[in-house]
């Protein structure tokens, strides 16, 4: 098993069978100047492996692929600039003979792209970023489609005013899938840059947006802004799950995305057509529907940032800038065809004011305060969701939200953790609480199988932080502090502590 730590790099080999043989594979040069402007906390989102390598990308955006049993460098190279605030936080993702990364810094105005290298060189073999001229998005005006119609000519710069798009956000933080009968990648983008959304005006393409593009050329295929001209830091960053599903009658190779805007969207993975798009956590109030034909959320002038105005404190938005779920995956079941899925049941307040850009210097225009959705006081929800009609099949309440990510399993038992640090397993079909365990410190990792000497475990990582844990990680104390998440969640400090543990059961 390798773990890479998000603080020094470090990737730690672990021997199943003879822990004499544990070793660390790599000893990174490391400066922890470099991980400062890391939004949210320091954080890593996994190693990958592939053609006897290991993957990892640093902290400062660097690219390593390392020999997985000397820990020899085999290549490495720079994604980007931590001085102008470009970091990295993301996943890797294999495929073909690529190596495919993102790029983190919405909050200083990184303007995102995804990169492809070469796998056994380390050789940029193409690079798309999320705005700009169609030379930079790598997008056909005629043959790239939003919804079933073109895009037309630079749609990347067409809906910005002036340059903004060179500091537009839309970074790519999250999750990467990837289809080998179509032969495209999907992964979304983050929110456009600044929060406030009076010194950007128009839809801000491409942030917000699904990508499905081709892995051999990076070519977008098809596009999907979920939240054009984000008022409220929607990033959509969160993984696609990819699965066939009888949707209206009919099998469809869908896409399923779990939006931190608080809809569930089930989209064709081929055209990109727009199935279905429905409220997963109950408390959603910004947005009253998705308009099908568009694709575009109705926002309440109540609930909008812009129209409420700049400088102006507007309140009890559902869900806040965390979303009804942020970057920790929901899992699909084959055998139930449910999704499950760890959500936020949050809501804040949020004033947007102006700021200016500095490269490298925080670019966020808004402070927040979060707290639960008025009349109740759990902040989290672990549900299952039926993707095919959009609708909530069963749903557990938890004190905070769901930060960790969902396993689902052939026996019918779905695993995932909580902030408190608990590792629960439910049953698939019905939500009931089947085991508990309390691991050192708040579960913000995804639980994981595997299978050795015959028998299947189960492990997950324990260590409170991210976001919603930065207050505990970072020491901080003003509620407002983190982008409203230190006040939001206070009382974590009196349910866990901080940590740093992998913890393995083996199923009976």
């Amino acid at each position: 098993i390798n773990l890479q730590n998000p603080i020094n790099n470090k990737v730690n080999a672990f021997h199943l069978d003879n822990e004499a043989a544990n070793k660390s594979l790599n000893d990174p040069n490391h400066n922890p100047q470099k991980n400062q402007v890391i939004s949210s906390d320091t954080k890593n989102r996994g190693l990958a492996y592939a053609d006897g390598m290991v993957f990892l990308h640093q902290a400062d955006t660097t690219v390593v692929a390392l020999d997985a049993n000397t820990g020899k460098v085999i290549w490495s190279v720079k994604n980007g600039d931590p001085k102008k605030g470009e970091t990295n936080t993301a996943t890797v993702l294999p495929v073909k003979d690529k190596v495919i990364v993102g790029i983190s810094g919405g909050e200083f105005g990184v303007r995102g792209h995804v990169t492809a290298y070469d796998m056994k060189t380390g050789e940029l073999v193409w690079r798309g970023w999320s705005m700009g001229p169609d030379s930079d998005t790598l997008m056909d005006p005629e043959k790239t489609v939003h919804l079933g119609k073109p895009v037309g000519k630079d749609s990347g710069t067409a809906t910005w005013k002036g340059d903004q798009w060179k500091i537009g956000g839309g970074t790519t933080w999250g999750w990467y899938s990837y289809d080998p009968e179509t032969n495209l990648m999907y992964y979304g983008t983050g929110n456009p840059s600044t929060w406030n959304p009076a010194q950007r005006p128009g839809d801000n393409r491409w942030s917000m947006t699904i990508f499905a593009r081709d892995v051999d050329t990076g070519m977008a295929k098809w596009v999907y802004q979920m939240t054009p001209h984000d008022e409220w830091d929607y990033d959509g960053i969160n993984e696609m799950i990819l699965a066939d599903l009888e949707v209206g009658g009919k099998m469809r190779k869908t896409l399923v995305h779990f939006d931190r805007n608080g809809f569930g969207y089930t989209l064709d993975r081929v055209s990109g057509e727009l199935l279905v798009a429905e409220k997963f956590d109950p408390a959603v109030n910004w947005a009253t529907h998705i308009d099908m034909k568009t694709g575009r959320p109705n926002v309440l002038p109540q609930y909008s940032t812009e129209h409420q105005g700049e400088d102006v404190n507007t309140t009890n938005i559902c869900p806040a800038a965390l979303g009804s779920k942020d970057q920790q995956p929901a899992a699909f079941s084959p055998k139930t065809k449910l999704f499950y899925v760890p959500t936020n049941h949050v809501c804040m307040d949020y004033e947007p004011f102006k700021v200016s850009y500095t490269a490298g210097q925080p670019y966020v225009g808004a402070t927040l305060s979060m707290y639960p959705p008025k009349g109740e006081s759990h902040m989290g929800n672990f549900i299952a969701w039926d993707a095919s009609s959009g609708k909530i099949v069963w749903s557990n309440q938890e004190k905070f939200s769901v930060w960790s990510g969902a396993l689902a399993t052939a026996g019918d038992i779905v695993f995932y953790g909580t902030l408190e640090g608990y590792l629960k397993a439910v049953d698939a079909k019905t939500g009931q609480e089947l085991y508990k365990f309390k691991t050192p410190s708040g579960i913000i990792g995804n639980v994981m199988t595997y299978q050795h000497g015959g028998k299947q475990y189960v492990g997950v990582l324990s260590g409170i932080g991210g976001w919603a844990g930065i207050g505990l990680a970072a020491g901080l104390t003003d509620p407002q502090a983190g982008l409203g998440a230190v006040g939001g969640y206070a009382a974590l400090h009196n349910y866990t502590r901080l940590g740093g543990q992998l913890t393995v059961f083996a199923v009976p």
